[in-house]
């Protein structure tokens, strides 16, 4: 059976490389992989594993059985670890097993698909994989067992290949193509533009549409025979970004919101479902698939996952963490003012002082979510230790003091210095300021769901988990400023996806660990 051979294969490679210790699950996965391509099942994986070292190691897993399967397999994996795979990593594999296997890859661009029969490697990234399945475009034929290496952001993908928008070129491509409506295309922009920088300013820039702004657009489409009582009078072929705007209109469960760029007066309206398992469901069952992922659910079974990609059965395994040599140092401070009071932010500022002047002159990290806040703590951070600090720049270096919001700290962690301190403000739970998110959580609750479980938790605790990762090989200390953890039933949840942890009571402690 491939199991046995992938198992064995890999054993005695990791071997002969003398790193079989580098990530302790790598035959157990292997296995998994290698059943689910024979019996053509599906699997969730969960690594527990965001770092970019181990993520090279764990790949071994799942590239042994795809390159032993005598069959034609898909890998979808983040772009930007192409040239490693196909540079290094798949070339390493196939001459120690002394295989040939033909490898087809879509970057940098997609091209023309393999022929037909092809029995190779398909490697392409989880946005093309997505694409091609939620589009039906049909690149990659029904059936061909996919590895998807990257599950974290199956739904945010998912959303995003699912979002159409109208942007400022599309009105005039629109007046362009009925140049006798020109005037009344003009004067919808126009009323539109009026009403929405009529909104208050807030941070994220973008507005959910109100009841009369979606008038005032649907009363435009009825000028080309689209109404949304679904009667069409008359159809007039509409240009490709405005039909598809329509038809993703008309869907039940659909978020419509703006966002506005103030300085050239512009706007782009957006419309994306706000549960994306009714697209996903349909596709599962076309091909057997390995999800693989760092922590997508804090369950093994991972249902909450599972429901919101509208995955059915299937095999799921959860490993754990190595406690030898993830274990990070957390220091939660206890009488911190809640972070919804006016003593919060001069009480953040000083904790922060005593947090720096503790630690060594070594890299430091700070995360901010709320968007005014991070502009206050760079300000009076930059006042006390001057050109040391950094607000969301890459020329950080190994003794800066970086303030960062979430985003910024996901996409370029990586590439910046790793912190010996790493301190978090507040826990990332998604804002009800931001449109979007009270757009998501007014959904919820008229299904009449637990819009905070099923879904603003899971969000922060996946977001904390990211964040943490270059942490766990530096075993460095994470200090929490959040008393919410304390006095909220959820605290416990926090703590257990921050595992494995040591709790530093006192400064001190770190100060004579370091």
């Amino acid at each position: 059976m491939i199991e046995v051979t992938a198992h064995s294969s890999l054993r005695a490679f990791l071997r002969s490389q003398g790193n079989i210790d580098l990530w302790p699950h790598h035959l157990t996965m292997t296995r998994l992989v290698a059943r689910a391509l024979r019996i053509r099942r599906s699997a969730l994986i969960q690594t527990g594993v965001f770092s970019p070292r181990l993520q090279a190691a764990y790949r071994l897993s799942y590239l042994f059985p795809a390159l032993l399967w005598e069959g034609s397999t898909v890998i979808a994996v983040p772009a930007h670890f192409h040239s490693q795979l196909l540079e290094e990593e798949i070339p390493q594999i196939q001459k120690w097993l002394s295989t040939s296997k033909e490898i087809w890859s879509d970057r940098p661009t997609p091209g023309e698909p393999p022929r037909e029969g092809f029995q190779g490697l398909w490697l392409t990234s989880p946005t093309q994989w997505l694409a091609d399945k939620l589009h039906g475009l049909q690149r990659i034929p029904a059936g061909i067992p996919a590895i998807i290496d990257g599950a974290d952001d199956l739904e945010s993908g998912a959303r995003q290949q699912l979002t159409v928008a109208l942007q400022p070129r599309d009105w005039e491509e629109l007046t362009n193509t009925f140049p006798d409506l020109a005037e009344t295309i003009l004067n919808t922009r126009v009323k539109l533009a009026k009403i929405i920088f009529a909104h208050p300013a807030n941070p994220y820039e973008c507005y959910l549409l109100d009841a009369l702004e979606q008038e005032i657009l649907s009363r435009l489409y009825e000028n080309f025979g689209y109404r949304r009582d679904n009667q069409e009078s008359r159809r007039l072929p509409l240009p490709h970004a405005w039909d598809n705007f329509w038809q993703q209109w008309q869907q039940s469960g659909q978020l419509v919101w703006t966002a506005i760029f103030r300085p050239q007066g512009q706007f782009t309206l957006y419309c994306a479902p706000v549960e994306v398992s009714t697209a996903l469901s349909p596709i599962w069952p076309q091909q057997p698939v390995v999800l693989i992922g760092g922590v997508v659910d804090l369950d093994t079974q991972a249902f909450a996952c599972r429901q919101q990609l509208g995955l059915g059965d299937l095999t799921s395994l959860k490993f754990a963490s190595d406690r030898q040599s993830e274990l990070i140092q957390l220091y939660l401070p206890e009488r911190l003012p809640m972070p919804n009071t006016p003593q919060f932010q001069e009480a953040l500022i000083q904790q922060i002082y005593t947090l720096i002047r503790s630690s060594l002159p070594t890299s430091v990290v700070i995360l901010v979510g709320d968007v005014p806040l991070k502009a206050q703590v760079g300000a009076a951070l930059a006042a006390e230790f001057g050109s040391r600090v950094q607000v969301e720049k890459m020329s950080a270096d190994a003794a800066s003091i970086l303030v960062a919001g979430w985003e910024f700290w996901q996409s370029h962690q990586s590439s910046l210095p790793m912190p010996q301190l790493l301190i978090i403000a507040t826990l990332p739970i998604p804002s009800l300021e931001d449109p979007l998110v009270a757009g998501r959580v007014a959904y919820y609750k008229k299904l009449r769901k637990d819009w905070f479980r099923l879904y603003l938790l899971p969000v922060a605790l996946r977001e904390l988990q990211r964040a943490i990762a270059p942490m766990r090989e530096c075993q460095g200390l994470v200090a929490i400023l959040d008393s919410r953890v304390h006095h909220r039933s959820y605290g416990q949840q926090v703590l257990a996806a921050l595992s494995p942890l040591a709790r530093i009571n006192y400064l001190a402690q770190y100060s004579s660990v370091n």
